[in-house]
């Protein structure tokens, strides 16, 4: 059975992480599984907690932006993101530096690294209290809606890891953007907690994976965020029995039952409340979960990302 740790429990959370244990904590974006990143046992023991297929890296979280230079090759793009947005929501997916201590597992092999710094005062020390880089996916099952509180983890991960560390609600909701500078172009891999145009005005225009490639990131396999109701976008209507996630006014009526992403119209809103809501209206008396639309702008853009792949059958 998993146990849940609060705030003063750090110290017992830090040591089962060291101990290769697997504890998952809050970010501002989602709960992540943690597991030690420079151990293969504990990274392969992130893959089948989540069922997570093996050809789908992991992000690696630190506490301090200086930690990622004997990590990962940082040139000028990355160092200019990270001064700006670190600690913040952004993964940045870089060459693996000579030596690099990570496990090969949590990068799938590749040759490159995704890593990021939370923006959340208690994974930050965490992370420091572990003193070690932690890989840290959505602490959900593979393809699952991610959670956003230590419920949600608990309803999917009980007893598979150790401990989750519980400090309420993410304030985000949303997981980190991911942008892979490996190339002489940026490439943008997953939208995210930070709008794509903040991006642009500091390196320029962000180009797109080719359908080739192997995943660089999570979050880009077709299927993901998935529900276990069908997901019906850009609804104007609403079926017999079908549940509704509203957003902004004009809301069909006739739902089941209806989730507000947000009544104003606030896409930051619908961020923060789009796994929690996509997970209080996927229940079997609903025949589906209709969407309204959202605007394809600022974190719209990522809203409808997870939306799309969630709708993926």
């Amino acid at each position: 059975m998993t146990i849940r740790l609060s705030a003063p429990e750090l110290d017992q959370a830090a040591a089962l992480l060291r101990g290769g244990e697997l504890v998952a904590f809050p970010t501002e974006t989602v709960y992540g599984v943690g597991g030690d990143a420079t151990s293969d046992e504990s990274v392969a023991a992130i893959f089948a907690a989540k069922g997570r297929p093996r050809f789908n890296p992991l992000i690696v979280h630190l506490s301090r932006t200086d930690e990622a230079e004997r990590l990962a090759q940082i040139d000028s793009r990355a160092a200019l993101l990270m001064q700006r947005f670190w600690p913040g929501p952004l993964s940045l997916v870089l060459r693996r530096a000579p030596r690099c201590p990570i496990s090969l597992l949590a990068s799938a092999g590749l040759d490159t690294l995704a890593l990021r710094v939370p923006a959340h005062p208690l994974a930050l020390e965490l992370l420091r209290r572990v003193g070690r880089p932690i890989a840290a996916p959505s602490a959900n099952r593979s393809g699952r809606v991610s959670p956003t509180t230590a419920d949600h983890v608990l309803s999917e991960l009980d007893g598979h890891i150790a401990a989750v560390l519980d400090d309420g609600p993410c304030r985000v909701g949303l997981e980190s953007t991911v942008i892979d500078l490996t190339g002489k172009t940026p490439l943008l891999l997953r939208p995210g907690g930070i709008a794509t145009e903040e991006l642009e005005t500091l390196i320029g225009p962000l180009g797109a994976p080719s359908r080739e490639d192997a995943p660089r990131a999570p979050g880009m396999l077709a299927k993901h965020y998935a529900p276990n109701l069908p997901v019906r976008l850009d609804a104007t209507r609403v079926e017999p029995r079908e549940a509704l996630l509203a957003f902004g006014s004009g809301a069909p009526t006739g739902a089941a039952e209806t989730c507000w992403l947000s009544k104003s119209g606030n896409i930051d809103e619908a961020a923060a409340n789009l796994f929690a809501m996509l997970r209080a209206l996927d229940r079997p008396e609903f025949t589906g979960i209709a969407v309204m639309p959202i605007p394809e702008q600022g974190l719209g853009r990522a809203i409808n990302d997870r939306l799309r792949r969630a709708a993926t059958r």
